[in-house]
């Protein structure tokens, strides 16, 4: 499951980082004044589920989307599986207790926000996180499966964007007998993180390649910090090549693993992400020794960058098996 910006760019750059840490500087300054004023301010469970249409979305949804991950069904009234899922979601946002805010869109009434999303039929399930839109499923799919699609929606809105949902106040109880969450405090690595942020918004990757480094040496599996660093020695790799140098080097020189290896780094930040897995890949065959683990590692380092969980990377990944193996 990956986010892709609402803006649909396909250039793999900072972006995705940059507007992580945006995102997670919003809520944690939502958090922070809401704290001040005596807590943050807590909704009712019927709030958890809205209608939404066009003059609202950029309010209800992308607005709320860095507070909260925001779950979009669109429907129809003539609709039978829609009948079925609906229902089903309904009831999940408020077991969910804040963890996502369920947003309802009548496709009759909201023609434009269809095509925007390229919807084909519905039922159909988007997501919106920190203002990036990913599909989720399309059709009346088993619980089950909705489940484990929302608490990986969940992980990536905690992990990648800080999202820490929106407390519930049902007089004190949430709908499963617990209590409300309360609001999380900032983590202990804010101001290394916001230091990169703002090496990166300066041009000084070095600085932002630190930043993250350090928040890494206490924490080496944290999610925000490990692709912010992947991000940033990409692009401070690529700053000085030239690109036509590089690439006239790569199709003269297929043997020419420095070469190869610039080519990827060029084509990932140029967007072309299987390009670049493809080069790597095809390089990691026809080499050996050294020239192969370099190949291999970039590869690897190059996954970071986009995410373990994106489907491009899980083919590449077997791709490389079958090479290796």
């Amino acid at each position: 499951m990956q986010p892709r910006n609402m803006s649909m760019s396909g250039v793999v750059d900072l972006a995705a980082v940059k507007a992580a840490g945006e995102a997670k500087a919003k809520a944690e300054q939502t958090r922070a004044a809401a704290a001040r004023q005596g807590g943050p301010a807590a909704v009712p469970p019927s709030a958890l589920v809205i209608d939404v249409d066009e003059a609202g979305f950029e309010r209800d949804v992308l607005q709320r989307s860095a507070e909260v991950p925001v779950v979009l069904d669109f429907w129809a009234e003539w609709c039978e599986p829609c009948k079925q899922l609906s229902p089903l979601l309904d009831r999940l946002a408020v077991e969910y207790n804040g963890r996502f805010l369920l947003a309802k869109i009548d496709v009759d009434a909201n023609q434009m926000l269809m095509q925007q999303f390229g919807i084909q039929g519905i039922p159909a399930v988007f997501a919106v996180v920190a203002g990036q839109a990913l599909p989720l499923f399309q059709g009346a799919v088993p619980e089950a499966q909705i489940r484990e699609t929302l608490d990986q929606l969940i992980q990536i809105g905690e992990e990648r964007f800080g999202l820490t949902g929106i407390v519930v106040d049902a007089n004190g109880e949430a709908p499963d007998g617990g209590t409300a969450a309360a609001a999380q405090p900032a983590g202990p690595y804010d101001a290394l993180l916001e230091a990169a942020m703002s090496a990166l918004d300066a041009g000084d990757l070095a600085g932002a390649v630190q930043a993250y480094k350090n928040v890494l040496a206490d924490d080496p599996a944290h999610p925000e910090a490990k692709l912010g660093l992947a991000q940033a020695e990409l692009l401070a790799r690529v700053q000085d090549l030239d690109p036509a140098a590089v690439r006239k080097a790569a199709a003269e020189g297929p043997a020419d693993v420095t070469a190869q290896i610039a080519a990827a780094d060029l084509d990932l930040v140029g967007g072309h992400v299987q390009d670049a897995f493809g080069r790597l890949v095809e390089t990691v065959r026809r080499t050996a020794g050294e020239d192969r683990d370099a190949a291999r590692l970039r590869l690897l380092e190059l996954f970071e960058v986009i995410g373990a969980d994106d489907p491009r990377v899980t083919a590449a990944r077997q791709a490389l098996a079958r090479v290796l193996f």
